[in-house]
């Protein structure tokens, strides 16, 4: 079975997300357009325990591995993020699915738990690439994104039906194994 690391800095604590921990982030996921660039619902206990269920079926099938956050300057639970549509053998994964509420946003909080997914990604699993998934529309995790070192490599035009019916086109950053050590030393300076 996939064991689901606890990565931690001063800042926060990623720790495996699981049926009982979830409960945590049901005020949080009521937040109104939290996760608006997204094709899930979460804002009911029902749809967030079904978007916790279907992480934990990935888990299972080795394909994600969730966590839930917590915020050790505040003390709080922030929201989740997960590694996903990780391809073992071609070494690559996804870092997404990641919400956070709303007082956590520009915090720096978001780049704390990107570098320690990332560190975690190249220096413990050897993987060759990471790269994220977002929303044309969805600016500010883009730039979020870009600021970390993601590259754009594309746009896939029309290829994710939202809740609401309209077909979002989806950006397609990357970070690059051999990009990592001249970013990791950028990305910790901004601790």
């Amino acid at each position: 079975m996939l064991k689901t690391p606890t990565l931690e800095n001063n800042r926060v604590k990623l720790s495996p997300l699981n049926l009982e921990n979830y409960i945590h982030l049901l005020e949080i996921a009521k937040q109104d357009n939290l996760i608006q660039y997204s094709p899930n619902k979460i804002n009911t206990p029902n749809s967030l325990k079904t978007y916790v269920q279907t992480a934990i079926n990935a888990y299972n099938h080795k394909t994600a591995i969730p966590f839930i956050i917590f915020d050790k300057q505040t003390n709080a639970y922030a929201g989740c993020t997960r590694f996903g549509l990780i391809h073992w053998h071609n070494k690559v994964l996804h870092i997404g699915w990641t919400w956070i509420g709303k007082s956590f946003q520009g915090t720096g909080l978001n780049t704390n738990m990107k570098f320690l997914m990332l560190q975690y990604a190249f220096e413990t699993l050897n993987f060759d690439k990471v790269e994220f998934r977002i929303d044309e529309r969805n600016i500010a995790s883009r730039k979020a994104v870009e600021k970390i070192g993601g590259t754009l490599e594309g746009i896939l035009r029309k290829d994710t039906l939202m809740l609401d019916g309209f077909k979002r086109s989806t950006c397609c950053y990357g970070i690059l194994k051999e990009e990592w050590p001249e970013l990791k030393p950028k990305l910790l300076d901004k601790f």
